[in-house]
């Protein structure tokens, strides 16, 4: 029978991407194999590509703190990346890339099967819940999304970009913790949640089994030069990129292929 193991020993060697040509190793995911509450970041940075595990650096730490306010740990939860190796600079994956690599995450959700998925910023986000909408328009709000609950909030980047401790989105992130560590509660008691949300385009569904092919890639960005009032490009690299979003968007139709897929 194959185990979340066995796929992180296949993954380990996996050259399918350009990202095999620059990684130091593949950082695949860390936590319990069982876990009802997951975490989906964008990809590795300098500190994981060099240890092998998501979230050791300072982000990392930020993370690990929310969850002992919460009364959890790393072993208590599931932590994952979209994509397993680290674009160089830091850059965004790109759309091919992340199709390559999306099977992974497939995987894992399907062998760990979380009742809650916390999707950490922007990128995240926007890839699993197949939305243009900013952070800041999602966080603070659960999300149907076929028979599991994803709670958007930002990726601890943002907050250390922000001022850390003193960062005013602090206190949010709490928030969005604790939210989740209410909807796992309320799913052990029965009782609901008076702070649920919408899901982002009605993406309810029925759970069950997870189907093994990819979705389609991201549609890349245009090229050229930006229209007025369309959203600042972000240079590869920017920590930028985790900074809030408040850009007003419009909100895609559902990709249903892609919302069977988890």
């Amino acid at each position: 029978m194959r185990t979340l193991a066995d796929v992180a020993v296949e993954a380990s060697t996996c050259t399918k991407c350009r990202l095999a040509e620059g990684r130091t190793q593949v950082v695949f995911g860390v936590g319990d194999s069982d876990a009802d509450l997951m975490f989906i970041g964008e990809g590795p940075g300098f500190h994981e590509d060099q240890q092998g595990e998501p979230f050791v650096g300072a982000a990392g730490h930020l993370l690990t703190q929310m969850l002992g306010e919460i009364g959890q740990s790393r072993e208590d939860v599931y932590i994952a990346n979209i994509v397993k190796c680290r674009p160089p600079g830091n850059r965004d994956p790109l759309p091919d890339e992340i199709e390559t690599c999306t099977p992974w995450l497939i995987e894992q959700l399907s062998m760990v099967q979380p009742r809650v998925v916390v999707t950490l910023g922007n990128f995240a986000t926007k890839f699993v819940l197949n939305t243009q909408l900013g952070i800041t328009r999602l966080r603070g709000q659960v999300h149907d999304w076929h028979g599991r609950t994803v709670i958007p909030t930002f990726h601890p980047a943002a907050i250390l970009h922000g001022g850390g401790q003193n960062s005013p989105q602090l206190g949010l992130l709490r928030e969005d913790f604790s939210l989740a560590r209410r909807t796992l509660d309320s799913m052990e008691t029965g009782t609901a949640i008076s702070t649920l949300g919408t899901g982002v385009g009605g993406a309810a569904g029925s759970g069950g089994p997870v189907p093994t092919q990819p979705p389609p890639p991201p549609a890349a960005p245009p090229s050229g030069p930006q229209a007025p009032g369309s959203p600042r490009a972000v240079p590869p690299g920017s920590m930028a990129r985790h900074a809030l979003d408040d850009t007003p968007a419009q909100l895609d139709a559902p990709d249903e292929e892609q919302l069977e897929l988890f």
